[in-house]
């Protein structure tokens, strides 16, 4: 077929405008340290941080999500809502010195506390309300410092509800929300945990995220996040659950986003390196995937290279 009549005909498209760039970013000065588990991914610090994320809107990115790790962590996840937290001095330094790219922070507690939870513990399970009160205020002060949108991942209970009664009384009423809405406990966040040095210290997080086999439960959580004031809703982990966004996609009109996470990048980043796949084909088809089955937004770490690949394409035609 004529490649003129193809690009008429395509019923859906990725555009690097809708790509969001995951960054960890930790304390010190001029790190740019390697994940081994996420090859071609890094921890920054702030300073290089800004540097990866000046980079990558001149590929053609528009918004990055930060995942902070602190100098210190202890039971109530202190670090994710101090004033001069990791997130926040980052937030800070990209509103001066990239003020064109969206800041959207993750607001969780599983890389600020001791135990490595996504809340906080009361004997040895993640107590749902007291955990509220510290996400609010996290999400508070990461807007205070500059985030254009905060996406909570923890999975607690009435946590959306919550985040937007403490910004409408910040003042921030509006300051936009992204919900983790349908996390599910995948097998798939493996090499994330090695980055952000998240791994829990015992047991796991099936109480609050999802079950694999679960679809239905996956509208009622995103049906509950749209009542209590998200403005997206997000299904992760992305390619293993395109079922679920596709129904998404079919029952709500809020945009919908997908994150491909680590545990899919590892997988076609490890196969290229083999040879044994074509890196951009491959990424571009999956992407496509997500874009097809509804997602308005994808989160991925492949953004920079996407970004780049779909600008020559067009470049191209």
């Amino acid at each position: 077929m004529d490649p003129r009549l193809r690009d008429l005909v395509r019923e859906s498209e990725v555009s690097a405008s809708r790509l969001i760039y995951p960054l960890f970013v930790a304390p010190g000065r001029g790190v740019r340290q390697g994940v081994p588990s996420m090859p071609g991914q890094s921890v920054y610090s702030v300073d290089t941080l800004v540097e990866e994320v000046r980079a990558a809107e001149a590929d053609g990115v528009r918004g990055v999500i930060l995942f902070g790790i602190p100098e210190s962590k202890d039971e109530r996840a202190t670090g994710a809502y101090a004033e001069d937290g990791i997130v926040q001095r980052a937030l800070r330094a990209l509103r001066d010195k990239a003020p064109g790219v969206l800041r959207v922070t993750d607001v969780c507690l599983c890389e600020y506390t001791s135990h490595g939870h996504c809340g906080v513990i009361e004997g040895e399970k993640v107590a749902n309300d007291p955990t509220l009160e510290l996400l609010a205020r996290t999400a508070v002060s990461h807007a205070r410092a500059g985030a254009d949108m905060v996406a909570p991942s923890d999975m607690m209970d009435g946590r959306v509800g919550a985040i937007r009664r403490a910004l409408d009384a910040a003042g921030l009423p509006d300051l936009p929300i992204l919900s983790y809405a349908a996390k599910y406990a995948s097998a798939f966040y493996g090499p994330f945990r090695d980055a952000a040095r998240s791994t829990p210290a015992f047991g796991d997080r099936r109480s609050h995220q999802m079950d694999a086999a679960n679809r239905a439960e996956a509208m009622r959580e995103i049906a509950l996040d749209l009542e209590e004031g998200a403005d997206v809703v997000m299904v992760k982990p992305a390619l293993p659950y395109l079922d679920v966004i596709h129904e998404a996609r079919q029952r709500f009109q809020a945009p919908i986003a997908a994150y491909q996470v680590s545990g899919e990048y590892a997988l076609i980043a490890a196969a290229a390196e083999r040879g044994w796949v074509d890196r951009r084909a491959i990424v571009l088809e999956s992407l496509g995937a997500i874009r097809r089955a509804g997602a308005s937004i994808i989160l991925t770490y492949f953004a920079r290279e996407a970004a780049r690949w779909l600008g020559e394409r067009r470049s191209d035609r």
